[in-house]
């Protein structure tokens, strides 16, 4: 496999961009009070891998064209109770992990991300984006996951759509 084009680390809480309410006079905002602080981070971390690799003497172009990506977000420290949706019958252990199979969407992290990258300049525009690899939400520290942070955040990797072996 191709290494990425560029991978960025984010820290910071996950924020969906989802449904947005009226507010007045055609005016819309959005519902999620942690949107415009994750897009704020992504926009920031963005930008901070684009200067370190300008101060490396290996400046970054903008992506325009195909465009394969992965997006996986660490939520925050795995609860300690049983899921509401644990299916009975099958045997319950504080020790075990699965996945975070609640709010936020993955889809409407993936919409406030792409938002994000777009104007930080990483890519042209979301659209150029083909394929996801890999879109997943994880815990904090997740065993066997190796893009699971110590923290919560997000990591993103993208790939030219145009390498074949990409």
């Amino acid at each position: 496999m191709t290494p990425p084009l560029i991978t960025i680390t984010v820290y910071g809480t996950p924020g969906s961009q989802g449904s947005k309410r009226p507010v007045g006079k055609n005016r819309m905002i959005e519902q999620n009070a942690t949107v415009k602080p994750w897009r704020q981070d992504v926009r920031q971390a963005a930008m901070d891998e684009i200067d370190r690799r300008a101060a490396a003497g290996e400046p970054f172009a903008r992506l325009d064209g195909p465009i394969v990506g992965e997006m996986v977000f660490t939520m925050g420290d795995k609860p300690s109770g049983r899921p509401t949706w644990w299916p009975a019958g099958v045997r319950w252990s504080k020790a075990l992990w699965w996945r975070p199979a609640s709010a936020p969407d993955v889809s409407k992290l993936l919409r406030s991300t792409e938002d994000a990258l777009t104007q930080a300049g990483v890519w042209k525009d979301d659209a150029r984006v083909t394929e996801y690899r890999r879109l997943a939400k994880v815990y904090v520290g997740q065993p066997g996951e190796p893009d699971a942070l110590r923290v919560p955040g997000a990591v993103i990797r993208l790939w030219s759509g145009l390498d074949v072996a990409a």
